[in-house]
């Protein structure tokens, strides 16, 4: 046991899921190539290998995955962004059904707690619960005279839910569909579907404490209770509400398990595989043009970089501007940026008494106020600070790694504050920004330690991600890590879908529908089906939905298989 961590020079990860890029390894012609590996991009390429597509998907990163891969360091691995996944038990959901077809069933899952978040405000702790009634009966223990404002939110919840299945079907939609849809949501749509989430719980309740608590979630989209839409926020509580799942053997087998898929239809997933931009014959795609150098035709290009990076970077300026998508830009604003302290730790976590609870910790109820605090001056409370036990719901993580742990701290942070030095070199970028880090670091253990206490003196390594990684491992510019802001704003932007102006070229991933694992897979459905056409496309989705979830099989059956 060392006495304090090690923070050695890190080295590249072993763990890498894909196939090496070389243009010699091309194998075209290509029906479609995809910008991106993340869980977007790899569900339309899989959906379209499925419907007998030959697909090529290109990351520039050395492994496939996006936000869901996993990286090892000094004798540990971590999840980037698979922090705990919604939806996927025993009962037959979508989002379930549809992570079997893209894995082939190849891909399991273990609980975590009943209590699968742990909303900390100052020193009072509320657990959410899984299942329906075990909520509610949760949240009565602190709030015994408020059943009726609980059941009313969650009926809100639900019709959001409701409501979305008309916003995704909208986006598959020809564009003088529109004043019909928007007649249709101003009759049939609640009057608070798009409000932010705190006007919407300040309907229900003037209780402060009660609405804390409710959206006590909100680091899972970004966004505080006063500024974020309460359809994202409703979307991630029924998402979570029958309890958090996380992927057995790690982050990394989602990739591990989508990739056979696509090269049985002849397609492949390359990494080290950075594209320079997209090639137009006129309005239409062509193809994409390597960093090396080398150019790939095909009829269809989707990208799963973001409208960011789409619009401002991989398309032609000149293209961009024609199709009046840097007019659109400037709807919408980048989400928020972010800090990660991965922990490594030589004991389990059965011997650290590590719980398969995530914890979020507040220093007040006022979640707004504290934040504005903290970004004027990064010295002030942190004012969200998501701890998760990836060993501890990972049942195979002992097998993998014998005697070992980990942790990872999730925290807010601004981009300006690292900007200085994002012309510096990964791993090299100075003593001044280590020793930012380690501030940043230390602050991160005492507030693991105030609720660990046995954590003293037990951590063996760590390493503290910031924007600029976000940006270097992912290409997200500013470091944002949910795609675009979830406002209400957002919303409302039509021209968010996966058909774009310019012929042949789609969009997938989290921009299109919402962020989160699952909502950036859907959108990869979506884009699939609009690729298809409805005929096509439907077919493919009763192919998804229609079949029997290996979910019925129950968690102990499925680890014994392993």
């Amino acid at each position: 046991m060392a006495e304090s961590p090690q923070r050695s020079a890190p080295k590249p990860s072993r763990l890498r899921i894909g196939r090496r890029y070389r243009a010699s390894r091309l194998q075209g012609p290509y029906d479609a190539l995809v910008i991106g590996s993340g869980i977007g991009g790899l569900t339309t390429a899989a959906m379209l290998s499925a419907a007998g597509r030959k697909v090529l998907v290109l990351e520039q990163h050395y492994t496939a995955g996006g936000f869901t891969h996993a990286y090892d360091r000094n004798g540990y691995e971590w999840d980037v962004g698979v922090h705990y996944i919604g939806d996927v038990g025993g009962h037959p959901t979508a989002t379930r059904k549809l992570f079997d077809f893209l894995s082939a069933g190849n891909l399991h899952w273990a609980p975590m707690d009943d209590t699968y978040d742990r909303i900390c405000i100052g020193d009072e702790q509320y657990d959410l619960r899984a299942g329906r009634d075990e909520f509610i009966a949760g949240l009565l223990k602190h709030f015994p005279n408020d059943r009726t404002v609980i059941e009313a939110y969650l009926q809100r919840v639900s019709e959001v839910g409701r409501a979305m299945r008309l916003f995704t079907i909208a986006k598959l939609l020809p564009g003088w569909c529109g004043p019909l849809l928007a007649l249709w949501k101003k009759f049939t749509w609640p009057d608070y579907l798009n409000k932010t989430t705190y006007e919407v719980l300040r309907e229900l309740t003037d209780n402060e404490k009660l609405i804390a608590v409710l959206s006590g979630q909100w680091g899972d989209n970004g966004m505080t209770p006063k500024t974020g839409s309460f359809i994202i926020h409703a979307l991630i509580v029924k998402h979570y509400l029958y309890g958090g799942y996380y992927p057995v053997g790690g982050a990394s087998k989602i990739a591990q398990t989508i990739i056979p898929q696509i090269q049985a239809a002849g397609g492949e997933v390359f990494t080290y595989a950075e594209v320079e931009t997209i090639l137009l014959d006129g309005n239409r795609v062509r193809g994409l043009r390597m960093v090396d150098g080398t150019e790939i035709e095909a009829p269809l290009v989707i990208s799963n970089a973001g409208v960011f990076s789409t619009f401002e970077k991989l398309l032609p300026e000149s293209a961009s501007q024609r199709a009046g998508y840097c007019r659109d830009l400037q709807n919408v604003q980048p989400s928020t940026a972010h800090l990660c302290l991965y922990i490594g730790l030589r004991k389990t976590a059965e011997e650290l008494r590590l719980p398969k609870t995530n914890y979020w910790l507040y220093p007040s109820a006022d979640y707004d106020g504290d934040v504005r605090e903290f970004l004027a001056d990064p010295n002030a409370d942190i004012p969200l600070v998501y701890i998760s036990f990836p060993s501890a719901k990972d049942p195979v993580f002992q097998q993998r790694y014998p005697g070992r742990a980990t942790i990872e701290i999730v925290a807010p942070a601004k981009y300006e504050w690292f900007a200085k030095w994002r012309d510096k070199p990964w791993g090299k970028r100075g003593e001044d920004y280590q020793a930012l880090k380690d501030r940043f670091s230390e602050r991160l253990l005492e507030h693991l330690y105030k609720h660990f206490p046995q954590l003293r003196g037990q951590i063996d390594y760590c390493e503290l991600s910031t924007p600029l990684s976000t940006d270097y491992f992912c290409r997200y510019a500013r470091g944002e890590i949910y795609g675009l802001e979830h406002g209400p704003k957002r919303f409302e932007q039509s021209w968010l879908r996966p058909k774009s102006r310019i012929r042949g070229l789609y969009l997938t991933g989290q921009d299109i529908l919402s962020c989160g694992v699952a909502g950036a897979m859907f959108a990869g459905a979506v884009t699939a089906q609009s690729i298809l056409g409805w005929r096509k496309g439907a077919a493919l989705l009763r192919r998804v939905f229609a079949e029997r979830s290996v979910a019925a099989r129950s968690y102990k059956e499925r680890v014994d298989t392993l």
